[in-house]
Order: C-alpha cells, then sequence, then structure tokens
C-alpha cells in the first residue's frame, strides 16, 4: 500500500459518535496497516481472519461498515455479502468488497452479491477515504429515512389533537393484551372516560378552546398512567385505557386517582383557566367466563352511563348482576 499522508478527519453521519468498521481479511499484515490508517481517520476498527467470524461480528454488533476481501477461508466475501443482504436488517451495512481481481465480470459478480463498492488491491488509501466518504453519505442518508419512517408511523398511530393513540392503535392494543391475559390467566381491565358537559364546554367557549381542554385531559391523564398502561381516545371526548394484569380492587382505584387528577386542575386555555371534570366506567375480564373485547368494551360503556346518570365525576365499576336490565341513561 502507498504510504500517502493523510488527514485524519473525515465526516461521520452522527459526528458526536465514532463509526466502527469490520476489516475482514486473512492477511495479518494487510489488514493492520489498514487497521492504523482507519484509526487515523477516528474510525473505530474490528477485525476478522475469516468470513465466519466477519459474519459474527455483523449479525451481534449491528455493524454498519464494512471492508471484506473476496478470498477468505469458511466463507469468501461474495457469500458474505450474499448472507448480509438475506438477512432483512433495520440499520443498512455499507459493503466494500477488495479483491485482486479487475476483470468486468468479476466486478459485476460482486456488485450483484450486495456489495455497494468494489475497490482492488493493493489499495489506494486517498481512494479508500473518498469512497469510505460516500458510504457514510449513503448510511447518513438511510438514516434520515430511517426517522422519517418512524414518524410517519408514529403520526398514524396517534390522534393528531391528543397526541393519545388512536381509535384503532388502542383497539390493537386492547386486543392483543387481551389474548395475552387468556394465555397467562390474568385479569385485564379496561376504563371508559368521557369529558363531563363538554358540549356545553363547546357551545359556551367555543370548539377551539373545547380542543384546549380536551388536549389538557389527555395530558393529565397520561401523566397519572404507569407506562404499561395505554390510554387512547376512542371518539369524540371520550378516551378508554387498558389495564393489562389488574384486578377489579385496582382497577377501582386506578380509575378513582384519574377522576380525582382531572378534578384537582385549572386547564389553562386562551379563554382564561377552566375546570372539568369525567365520569369514568370500569370493566374487568372477571366479570366474564370468556371475555370478548366486545363485551369488556359495552360492559364499560354502560358503566360510564351509569356514571352519567348518577350524577357525573364518578367512578362506576360494571357488576352483571346490578347493572343487568338498566336502561342506558341519557346523558342531559
Amino acid at each position: 500500500m502507498p504510504s500517502a499522508k493523510l488527514s485524519t478527519r473525515i465526516s461521520k453521519p452522527n459526528p458526536s459518535e465514532r463509526m466502527t468498521i469490520l476489516v475482514a481479511d486473512d492477511d495479518v499484515l494487510a489488514a493492520k496497516v489498514l487497521e492504523k490508517t482507519l484509526k487515523k481517520w477516528d474510525f473505530d476498527v474490528v477485525r476478522a481472519k475469516n468470513g465466519e467470524e466477519a459474519w459474527d461480528q455483523i449479525d451481534r454488533k449491528g455493524l454498519r461498515l464494512a471492508i471484506l476481501d473476496w478470498m477468505m477461508p469458511k466463507m469468501d466475501g461474495v457469500q458474505l455479502c450474499r448472507r448480509i443482504r438475506r438477512k432483512k436488517r433495520e440499520n443498512y451495512t455499507y459493503i466494500i468488497l477488495l479483491t485482486a481481481r479487475d476483470y468486468f465480470q468479476d466486478i459485476i459478480r460482486g456488485l450483484s452479491a450486495g456489495a455497494d463498492d468494489y475497490m482492488t488491491k493493493p489499495v489506494n488509501l486517498l481512494e479508500l477515504k473518498a469512497r469510505l466518504q460516500t458510504g457514510l453519505r449513503i448510511l447518513e442518508l438511510e438514516d434520515k429515512l430511517l426517522i422519517s419512517r418512524q414518524e410517519l408511523k408514529e403520526m398514524a398511530a396517534h390522534d393528531s389533537l391528543t397526541g393519545l393513540w388512536n381509535r384503532s392503535s388502542i383497539l390493537e392494543f386492547f386486543e392483543d393484551a387481551l389474548d395475552k391475559a387468556r394465555r397467562e390467566r390474568t385479569a385485564i381491565g379496561v376504563i371508559m372516560i368521557d369529558v363531563d358537559h363538554f358540549k356545553r364546554i363547546n357551545d359556551t367557549y367555543g370548539h377551539a378552546v373545547g380542543d384546549q381542554v380536551l388536549n389538557r385531559i389527555a395530558g393529565c391523564l397520561k401523566t397519572n398512567m404507569r407506562r404499561y398502561n395505554k390510554i387512547g381516545r376512542y371518539g369524540g371526548d371520550e378516551m378508554i385505557v387498558v389495564l393489562p394484569d389488574c384486578q377489579k380492587p385496582n382497577l377501582e382505584k386506578i380509575a378513582e386517582r384519574l377522576r380525582v387528577s382531572v378534578a384537582r386542575q385549572r386547564f389553562k386555555t386562551e379563554r382564561g383557566g377552566l375546570r372539568a371534570t369525567i365520569s369514568c366506567g370500569a370493566a374487568s375480564s372477571e366479570s366474564f367466563p370468556h371475555a370478548t373485547l366486545r363485551q369488556l368494551l359495552q360492559a364499560s360503556d354502560k358503566a360510564l352511563y351509569e356514571a352519567k346518570g348518577r350524577g357525573r365525576n364518578l367512578v362506576v365499576l360494571f357488576k352483571p348482576a346490578v347493572m343487568r336490565g338498566r336502561k342506558r341513561a341519557k346523558p342531559a
């Protein structure tokens, strides 16, 4: 390799982190020279002397950059490229394939196997530095694309006004949690929440203020919940809380804690501080021999309307013997 003196400055996708490069080559001397150069360029280096070791390093550590020699024992560079590409992973690995072969057919074969770039030996360090810089730019674009995709996924799963899970997402979580509760023979609870006299708030102060109140209430409820419980907007001013592994006594206590947390607050709006209360209908899978999602939703809905019929700002726990036959109370 030429001994050109090179600048150690090279930009990274994330300047605050050192990028780790895998160097896979059974030629010990060539690998040591390459490692020394890469460290001068402010990279961390992991070495492997055969294809199996290289695969193990990439698979365990999720390495993003790899310089692979074509001719290696146990698994050559082309086989390793194919194996890396077959395993779908979230973070892309950029691969530079090194070989003494310079025939056009060999270049096509290497790139077709999944290599991103191709260099012939002996490696020109200035050229390698430029190609690594290209690889880092591509990884940066991959990271930005991944972040954008995650943000879009988050937006699609959340309610735009309150920031809570939207209806489809909370029901999906509810279904999954219910399946798990059946398998593990544990109880699951659900709380249906409705903002008391929400129509009056909208009519008196306008829908913009109503939206602000609903947003503040949602934030208050979320703050007073444990992370393994989930809350979503069910529709309008109704919200739903799903509580895995929760028995009736705890279910009622949690619902009461949420009710009190809202009642104690004065919510800041463009029309000044406003007070609001919520009514809660709670239901547990313990009330049904083989609880279904529909049964629990209906039970919590009945309990909610019982709470509103009894004056609002109240928690009612669904009890089949008590609730059976009662007409659904119509809130004013």
